[in-house]
């Protein structure tokens, strides 16, 4: 299995590695972005637009970097208040990192209440898990895998479970609330996606994929087989093929969606009456541009409506 922990790379705002430019690289980010919208793809990979934080992306990072650190504590001691405890410094730290996010609240009101959301999800983790009997083999695990097409698959995994017994199980923390069936297609996605690189890279099938939903509470579970993971690969590659027609045409098609409601780029799309700018000149790193890129998160999965609606 190829990784990097967290310490061994740069990441992007969706916290998957940010790699040297490849010309044929895919993360499950930029994937959904396609199967979103195209055009979505484009802004975000072909012209590299910046967006604004957010402040349910902010409060994502802020629950997955307390829970990375939650087990850094001896076993003992992974408590509600030690999670709660985290919350302040683990804030203080993104917004040095990143100092706009300061700019997010109007004021110290707004900032607690805000808190206080991001301290109840975490007191909300605690009934689902018991995380003073959970040894995790891995956390923010950088992954990759090329497939036999030549695409780099590339991934960051939450949590990676091995059991005594070799079984691997794959933890994915989600801010929002469980999707509808209509939307957990697109969820168990992305997990098949991890699955899909960790068994490429390590030749096991994973045999568990754990979706814990901290915006109200529930847990989704998925046992794939290898049948699942080479439709998975399968439907990857048939995605990379169509990002690649959309490169070469220039035809970067809007989908609209409910999601539309919450994208950065209303002002420039052509569903909402705008005009998107000029498509910057092709690549040397190929038909499809360079890898996708650096991007703030934006995820409908994880941190914004409509699960949370």
């Amino acid at each position: 299995m190829q990784v990097e922990t967290s310490g061994a790379a740069d990441f992007d705002a969706d916290g998957e590695p940010a790699d040297p430019p490849l010309a044929r690289a895919l993360s499950p980010s930029r994937a959904g972005d396609f199967m979103t919208c195209p055009l979505l793809y484009r802004f975000r990979v072909i012209d590299r637009l910046p967006e604004p934080p957010s402040a349910a992306a902010a409060r994502g990072t802020l629950v997955h970097a307390v829970l990375e650190r939650l087990f850094d504590e001896p076993a003992a001691r992974r408590t509600p208040q030690a999670a709660r405890d985290l919350v302040q410094p683990q804030w203080e730290r993104l917004v040095a990192e990143e100092p706009e996010l300061a700019g997010l609240f109007g004021d110290d009101e707004q900032r607690g209440a805000w808190m206080s959301e991001a301290a109840a999800m975490l007191d909300r983790y605690f009934t689902l898990e018991d995380p003073t009997r959970l040894e995790p083999a891995h956390r923010e695990l950088s992954v990759r895998a090329v497939l036999e097409s030549g695409l780099t698959l590339r991934g960051y995994i939450d949590r990676l479970d091995v059991a005594a017994t070799g079984e691997i199980r794959i933890v994915d923390y989600k801010t929002g609330s469980a999707p509808r069936e209509e939307f957990e297609a697109r969820a168990l996605f992305q997990m098949r996606f991890y699955a899909l690189v960790l068994w490429r890279t390590g030749g096991t099938v994973p045999r568990l994929l754990q979706l814990i939903y901290l915006g109200n509470g529930e847990i989704v579970r998925y046992a794939p087989d290898e049948a699942d993971l080479l439709a998975t690969e399968r439907k990857i590659n048939a995605l990379w093929r169509a990002i690649e027609r959309a490169r070469s045409s220039g035809d970067w098609r809007p989908r609209p969606s409910r999601l539309c409601a919450w994208c950065a780029h209303q002002a420039i799309c052509p569903t909402f009456g705008g005009t998107p700018p000029p498509l910057p000149p092709l690549s040397a790193d190929g038909p499809a541009g360079p890898q996708d890129s650096p991007q703030p998160e934006v995820p409908p999965q994880k941190d914004i409506p409509p699960q949370e609606s």
